[in-house]
């Protein structure tokens, strides 16, 4: 049953790409023979023309962090795993992936310019100095979820390895800071030494999987408890925000790519040869009690990446757009690299579906995907060696979510030093600061279990931001004389999705809510984020009852 349901998954995403896939690239009216922004500026430093299979790698490894991977986790728990797969399925073909594209080409067109400069464009200054709030809180509430989800993660692993002298958690915690400092070795050693990639890579490659054994035999050296852990991953963002990219982020990013596609190819082989059966319920309910009980809205807005990601289109607005060599390279590189995040999606989904609803019972995302991967992983290398099995799989979604959280805050930091005018390095670490200190006052004062408050309020940013992000490329087709239809249905789908979301949570939070707790927070926070969406569809409305309708290419291309 799990490898036919596999092996059907792979082909729809297949004719996905094949079928559908091209003919949105067709609404596009993509030519190789328009000079792209890589090629026009190719300063050597952000503008450079890339090879489409190096830039898949690299911009799949920035996509596929851990919102793929916690999201169709938590929904699996809340509501079976059969809405789940089909939210997945038919949402990541006809939507995630028609955002990452759209938004991508777009990007080319208007030399390379980010999702929030288009909508200035298009739709003013206001609607651009909206949209720019609008991603700094919703990247705030990436920073927020991710740092408890991991936090966790750290603190405890699964109780049948726990001993006198081994802590799965300790394991996890060991493993991914030595990955981290390693990193930075490798940063110095390509600034400074500048060897050829291909010794690097034999180099630091093995060390990176050999540092899952060091966790097991040094677990007890990284002991604290859950906030302190908090505290100190939100340090090391704030320093990997600041930092030079060479130093921390392209060679954590590296070094993390391998880390992820092993982590699928491990998931292919467990799914396909380990002989597991379903366990978890098909379905639950469509209402299971509680402020995000409901199976609409949030479903939805908790599988977030999996299906459907607003983030997405940060990546491929800020750095992808600067390196396509060609505009067909949109295609393989945008639609397709987000239909390989719906397949992680699937994995992670496989491992709580083979496990039964009383063990994952309280158990946190990271820690079930861990323990999946390495039950996977002992097919190849034996049920002995399940500790350092797991440790892997714990330490590969940290990783994932490292790749989120420095580039998260990166990009928060960004928006409030050109808000603001801020510049040089006083800008930098005041706009690191302004972005940060709402999740540090998360991470202290929110009570244990929190991250599922979070990651809620998350999912339905980060898709209300795919939402606004189609809304204007919509208005650029609109004023291009070309079909909208393909942008148009699946914007107002997840609009109504988020909308609804976020008002039940505007509405359950302050219910709940006792004086300024994070109840409070997640309340504002939701009702800002629907004021800034609101804005944003009049705003577009009115720009464009009289707008004069033209060509695809804009003036400025």
């Amino acid at each position: 049953m799990l490898s036919l349901l596999a092996v059907v998954f792979l082909i729809w995403l297949v004719f996905g790409y094949f079928a559908y896939g091209h003919w949105v690239a067709k609404q596009f009216r993509l030519d190789d023979e328009r000079e792209t922004p890589a090629n026009k500026v190719n300063d050597g430093d952000d503008f450079i023309p890339t090879k489409p299979f190096y830039l898949f790698g690299q911009h799949f490894s920035a996509i596929a962090a851990a919102g793929p991977i916690a999201g169709p986790i938590i929904a699996c728990q809340a509501f079976g795993w059969l809405p789940c797969l089909l939210w997945i399925a038919f949402g990541v073909v006809l939507i995630g992936a028609v955002h990452d594209f759209s938004t991508l080409a777009s990007s080319v067109r208007h030399g390379a310019a980010s999702i929030a400069e288009i909508t200035k464009e298009k739709l003013g200054t206001g609607a651009g100095r909206a949209m720019m709030a609008f991603i700094w809180i919703a990247l705030i509430y990436v920073i927020v979820a991710f740092t408890d989800i991991t936090a966790g993660t750290f603190v405890s692993g699964t109780e049948e390895l726990q001993g006198a002298s081994f802590n799965a958690g300790g394991a996890v915690a060991f493993a991914s800071v030595a990955y981290l400092l390693l990193s930075i070795v490798l940063g110095l050693v390509e600034k400074y030494l500048k060897p050829p990639l291909w010794l690097s890579t034999i180099i630091f490659v093995p060390a990176t999987f050999a540092l899952s054994y060091l966790g097991t035999k040094f677990s007890t050296v990284f002991l604290l408890d859950h906030v302190s852990w908090g505290v100190l991953i939100l340090i090391y963002c704030i320093v990997a925000s600041l930092v030079p990219v060479w130093a921390l982020l392209q060679p954590r990013g590296y070094l993390g790519g391998f880390v992820l596609y092993t982590a699928i190819a491990v998931g292919i082989v467990g799914i396909f040869f380990g002989g597991y059966e379903i366990q978890q319920p098909s379905f639950k309910s469509w209402d299971i009690g509680g402020m995000t009980g409901m199976l609409f809205p949030f479903l939805f807005v908790t599988i977030a990446c999996g299906a459907c990601s607003g983030f997405h289109g940060l990546v491929c607005s800020g750095t992808t757009s600067k390196q396509i060599d060609k505009e067909s390279h949109t295609r393989s590189v945008g639609y397709g690299a987000m239909l390989a995040e719906g397949f992680v999606a699937f994995i992670a989904l496989v491992t709580i579906m083979i496990v039964a609803s009383e063990a994952v019972k309280g158990v946190s995302p990271g820690k079930i995907y861990g323990n999946g991967i390495g039950e996977f992983l002992t097919i190849l290398i034996g049920k002995e060696n399940l500790p350092f099995a797991i440790t892997f799989g714990a330490m590969a979604f940290s990783t994932f979510v490292f790749d989120t959280l420095d580039v998260s805050l990166r990009l928060g930091r960004y928006i409030v030093q050109e808000l603001f005018g801020l510049k040089g390095k006083v800008g930098a670490i005041i706009g690191t600061l302004a972005t940060i200190v709402v999740p540090f006052i998360c991470v202290l004062i929110a009570p244990k279990g929190s991250w599922n408050d979070f990651w809620t309020l998350f999912g339905a940013s980060n898709q209300l931001l795919a939402a606004l992000s189609l809304l204007s490329i919509t208005a650029w087709l609109y004023q291009a004389r070309q079909r909208i239809a393909f942008t148009l249905l699946p914007m107002l789908f997840v609009l109504a999705i988020t909308l609804t979301a976020l008002t039940s949570l505007v509405v359950g939070n302050f219910r709940a809510a006792n004086g300024l707790d994070i109840k409070f927070v997640n309340g504002v926070a939701s009702l800002v984020l629907i004021v800034l969406a609101v804005y944003l569809v009049i705003t577009a409305l009115i720009k464009l009852r009289g707008e004069k309708r033209g060509e695809l290419v804009p003036e400025n291309a």
